[in-house]
């Protein structure tokens, strides 16, 4: 996974501190020990800067290391810092109540993510007790932005600049997927511009379907609501008719709800 951040440069930008949190970007769910070899690789950053970085994470409590392994983990200070913005979001308190409701109602999984450099990361998830489908994103899971309905909700609610320049980095970075990755996104860019919410049915997985749609708070980080049910349910025409629809409406009153 690319960590190295996609933002355009500033001269506001203290390259020790953007270098830093990179190295704690580093972890992936799932993921409890990462080594020097493995913070390089999706940093590229030097072996004697990385070396040198995770030092100073483990002096400042953020890191903490296996002298046998030589390998680091995050401890409860970094854990600390993503658990204090979630908590304190009303957009995900609020979104919270809409989607377990809307999961019970459509029996479906719910999903709010937001990116995280050229990924969007999972913030909240809810499931219908009655849902047979045993996909499920946890929280802290990551999609590709230029591979996922959620990505591409999103990228069809940036300004068009940030949205290129977004792109511009997954092709340099993902060359040869980029000819059917751009024409992916391209068209569900256009089916949120048309329809709202963009479709991924039986695409990647013959037994799922998903359905995405942005939301936007003003003064907020755009982020992404996604359905995802099983695809004899997900079929394009209730998907249309019901389900697109009313995951447009959800949208709609957590705005109401939040919006400034």
């Amino acid at each position: 996974m690319q960590t190295g951040s996609p933002s355009p440069p500033s001269r506001a930008i203290v390259t020790p501190f953007a270098r830093a949190l990179a190295l704690l970007a580093a972890f992936s769910p799932g993921e409890k020990w990462l080594g020097n070899r493995d913070f390089t690789s999706r940093t590229h950053l030097p072996p004697s800067t990385v070396t040198r970085i995770a030092q100073t994470l483990v002096v400042l409590g953020y890191l903490a290391r296996n002298d046998d392994t030589r390998k680091y983990r995050l401890t409860a200070s970094a854990l600390a810092l993503g658990y204090g913005a979630t908590v304190n979001s009303e957009i995900q308190r609020t979104a919270q109540t809409y989607m377990r409701a809307f999961a019970q109602r459509q029996k479906v999984h719910v999903n709010l993510s937001s990116r995280d450099r050229l990924d969007m990361i999972v913030l909240e998830t809810c499931r219908a007790l009655e849902s047979t489908l045993a996909f499920n994103l946890h929280v802290g899971a990551r999609l590709s932005i230029a591979s996922s309905p959620a990505g591409w909700a999103l990228l069809a609610a940036l300004p068009e600049l940030e949205r290129y320049y977004l792109l511009e980095n997954v092709e340099r970075r993902m060359p040869r997927e980029w000819p059917r990755l751009r024409r992916r996104a391209l068209e569900a860019i256009a089916q949120v511009r048309w329809t709202g919410f963009c479709t991924s049915l039986g695409e990647w997985d013959s037994e799922i379907g998903t359905v995405a749609a942005p939301l936007l708070v003003e003064e907020h980080a755009p982020q992404v609501i996604t359905c995802i049910g099983a695809n004899h349910q997900m079929t394009k025409a209730r998907v249309e008719r019901e389900v697109g629809p009313q995951l447009l409406a959800m949208i709609a009153a957590i705005h109401d709800r939040v919006a400034p």
